[in-house]
């Protein structure tokens, strides 16, 4: 009889367990479901991460670089130079308060926007800055802060895959005007949904919690324009339980991926730059040859794995107007992929992701 094949090997496995399902039922049971005790325990926890004197929870990571935009008053007429690699939310987030995102380069490396880019692009319109901490890699914040404060920018740091990196012992978060999060299910810690927006100005913090909340701390005292941007205490309570659990998870993301690094020939390997902590929400390589093709092999081996990101932002629809030209941008869009990384894999598991990595070298 022929053999089982193996079982799957998936590139993300998100974890929902019993603490997590048992705080939940636990609001639900209280019947304080939004912005309540546990959206503030959950602000009050995070800071630990971030690093900063202040968190503000909202109902998604998008919504956090949104607001965090709206807060520091960017809007028609400004620029923002963010990198084209990356999820689109981070140039959405620009056009939503009415601004243009300019898109700049990316370092060969680190997959990270490059400050020389930056500083090539900062004109009269510039605002701001959006330095994006890829694939869980922290950008060169020892170059782009200075950078920053000689031009009078704004940094805004979206972290959104990067709980817990950190810049010579630094949290990503920590360097900026502000820094946003986000707990999608597929990220190092999850709350089902909701982001985290991470600043040590107080005052930009109240901002942003009236912003978050149609303008007003106390009901029907509206002080601004805002959103409903809150985020539920549902989701707060189970982020409060993945915390818990962050740093060994991060330390498994982290020796897997030592593992594969020594393991993998058949692949460029992520380099890591002098400083940076790096969390591995990806294990992004690079496949010099077919792509495509290697994608369908590691599948027929059991090996799942995505692309992210194909298409660079300034090359989708709502973005086709820029004339940016991003050679590393578009070399890395068309080499990236990214393998299993994540706590749950097994030491068998890291060995088939391996073997049928390197078996791409017969390609």
């Amino acid at each position: 009889m022929p053999s089982e094949p193996p079982e799957f090997i998936p590139p993300a496995r998100p974890f929902i367990g019993d603490e997590e399902i048992a705080a939940a039922v636990a609001v639900l049971r209280s019947g304080m479901v939004v912005q309540g005790p546990e959206v503030a325990a959950f602000e009050d926890a995070f800071a630990t991460v971030s690093g900063t004197g202040h968190c503000v929870a909202v109902n998604s990571g998008t919504s956090a670089l949104q607001l965090a935009l709206m807060a520091l008053g960017v809007g028609p007429g400004d620029e923002v130079i963010v990198p084209s690699f990356s999820f689109a939310a981070s140039a959405n987030a620009v056009r939503l308060v009415g601004a243009e995102p300019v898109f700049a380069d990316i370092e060969a490396g680190s997959f990270c926007v490059d400050p020389d880019a930056v500083a090539a692009l900062v004109g009269p319109r510039t605002v701001a800055v959006m330095p994006v901490h890829l694939y869980g890699h922290p950008a060169d914040m020892g170059r782009l802060v200075p950078l920053a404060e000689r031009h009078g920018l704004a940094v805004v740091e979206d972290a959104c895959q990067a709980h817990g990196a950190q810049v010579d012992g630094k949290p990503v978060g920590s360097f900026g005007a502000a820094g946003a999060f986000s707990f999608y299910p597929t990220k190092n810690m999850h709350a089902l949904e909701g982001g985290m927006v991470s600043t040590d100005d107080a005052q930009l913090a109240r901002m942003l919690r009236l912003l978050r909340n149609q303008g007003m701390e106390q009901r029907y005292a509206n002080e601004v324009v805002g959103a409903n941007m809150r985020m539920t205490d549902v989701a707060a309570a189970i982020g409060r339980v993945q915390l818990g659990r962050l740093e060994g998870w991060t330390e498994a993301r982290r020796v897997n991926a030592a593992f594969l690094d020594k393991s993998i020939t058949g692949a460029v390997v992520p380099p890591v730059a002098p400083g940076a902590h790096h969390v591995y929400h990806q294990y992004t390589v690079r496949i010099e040859g077919d792509r495509d093709g290697a994608l369908e092999r590691l599948k027929a081996a059991g090996v799942g794995s995505a692309v992210y990101y194909p298409t660079p932002i300034h090359r989708l629809i709502p973005y086709r107007d820029s004339k940016a030209d991003l050679p590393e941008t578009d070399r890395a869009a068309a080499e990236v992929l990214s393998l299993p990384v994540h706590p749950s894999l097994s030491s068998d598991d890291l060995d088939r992701v391996a073997d049928a990595v390197n078996a791409l070298e017969q390609m």
